[in-house]
């Protein structure tokens, strides 16, 4: 399975290693560092690398690649999935996962990897467990271990392991019950010239935080379940009860996870909620040309949009640019030709937009094609999709917990060609 875990950083350096089946050298990570100066952005390295005797995988998280070594062959979803897994059990331990924290906990970072994998192989991947088996540090305790010269290690084995419900320890006790429920969708869209959608998809998930005494049943339901297309649950969730009726009913585990994933990819499902109108125009005897954008909103129910931000890579024929901000502020990078435009929220009466003019570099022709433009946005209380949680219940306890459910739809590759 995995032999080796290599933790890169964004400037190439090795700052982590840890092998469980046998010690395999430093310089496997050329090949990687090969692929990576062949990629235009740290996004583009491929998942997976085949050299003569191994098969790198690897995943880009918080600007630090994990780099998996294995020698035969495996599903390398299966690996990457793990990956994942060991950036969301230091994000739950540290708070963030970054090369800084990870160094600072050192000591924890290799026990928790300890437990992670046997002998190359998963096996403790769910929080809750271990977090019994590895105690999270806190500053009293990194104060006593250094004094006593004791580990983080616990001194017994995880309540929930031996159980037929692994991922939630037993005897959990709270003075506030509560659940919540976080709604999360990423529209990714290509939207062409004229205003026309190109390409449209939704990737959503479901986070939940749930604080609960005791071993609850709960069961969520949806208004409009048939939009979920190609949908992956936590391991908690009854997959029968969901082909059959469509129903989420499962035993939670203790604090934040995450509940599911989907896909909406429908073309007529997947509404636009913003649109950018564009005059961006060279002419071929001047070496002036016009820049003019505006951003508005569309299909968002009423709601705000906010945390707008407008980037736009300029072709590399542009000296400077000189514009005028309706709203928000702008920075045009003369070296990197990469133009960002701060928006903020959008106000439907009073559209934000960004005028001026272009700079060429004298006696150069006019640019083949014109920039495009890239999206980010944020939209409160909207599942853009159109998902709504009808109702949550819960079964096996006396108590009446709090329940919330919020809803968000941001961006994510929202490409706008002009």
């Amino acid at each position: 399975m995995i032999h080796s875990l290599f933790l890169i950083n964004a400037s190439g350096d090795i700052f982590l290693e840890k092998h469980w089946k046998s010690v395999v050298s430093r310089s496997v990570c050329d090949y990687f560092f090969e692929a990576q100066e062949r990629a235009s952005e740290a996004e583009n390295v491929p998942p997976v690398i085949p050299t003569p005797h191994h098969y790198l995988l690897s995943v880009y998280r918080h600007k630090i690649f994990f780099v998996a070594v294995i020698q035969s062959e495996v599903p390398p979803l299966f690996v990457i999935e793990f990956l994942h897994r060991v950036v969301d059990t230091f994000q739950d331990y540290f708070g963030v996962c970054s090369e800084v924290m990870i160094k600072d906990n050192v000591v924890v970072v290799y026990e928790v990897l300890e437990e992670m994998l046997d002998n190359g192989f998963p096996l403790a991947t769910e929080s809750n467990i271990l977090k019994e088996l590895i105690k999270p540090p806190t500053i009293l305790r990194t104060v006593v271990n250094t004094i006593t010269g004791s580990t983080n290690v616990g001194d017994q084995l995880p309540t929930g392991q031996l159980s037929v419900v692994p991922w939630r320890r037993t005897g959990v006790k709270y003075t506030n019950n509560e659940a919540y429920f976080d709604v999360i969708e990423e529209i990714d869209a290509i939207i062409d010239k004229s205003g026309s959608t190109i390409t449209a998809e939704i990737q959503g998930v479901i986070d939940a935080c749930v604080k609960l005494t005791g071993m609850p049943d709960l069961t969520l339901s949806f208004m409009n379940p048939r939009l979920l297309d190609d949908v992956s649950f936590h391991p908690c969730v009854r997959f029968k009860r969901w082909e059959s009726e469509r129903i989420l009913s499962f035993i939670p585990p203790d604090g934040n996870f995450r509940l599911l994933s989907y896909h909406v990819s429908a073309q007529n499902l997947v509404a636009i909620p913003v649109y950018v109108k564009h005059n961006i125009s060279f002419r071929d005897s001047s070496s002036l040309g016009r820049f003019e954008i505006t951003v508005g909103p569309k299909q968002t129910m009423g709601k705000t949009v906010e945390g707008v931000m407008v980037t736009s890579q300029m072709p590399k024929g542009v000296l400077n640019m000189t514009l005028t901000p309706s709203q928000g502020t702008h920075i045009f990078d003369p070296v990197t030709k990469l133009l960002s435009w701060d928006v903020g929220k959008i106000n439907p009466q009073k559209l934000p937009s960004l005028k001026g003019s272009v700079s060429l570099q004298a006696g150069t022709s006019k640019p083949d094609e014109n920039p495009t433009i890239n999206l980010q946005f944020k939209i409160q209380q909207l599942a853009i999709s159109g998902l709504k949680v009808n109702r949550l219940d819960m079964y096996g306890e006396k108590y009446k917990p709090f329940k919330g459910i919020k809803y968000m739809t941001k961006a994510g590759k929202f490409q706008v060609r002009t």
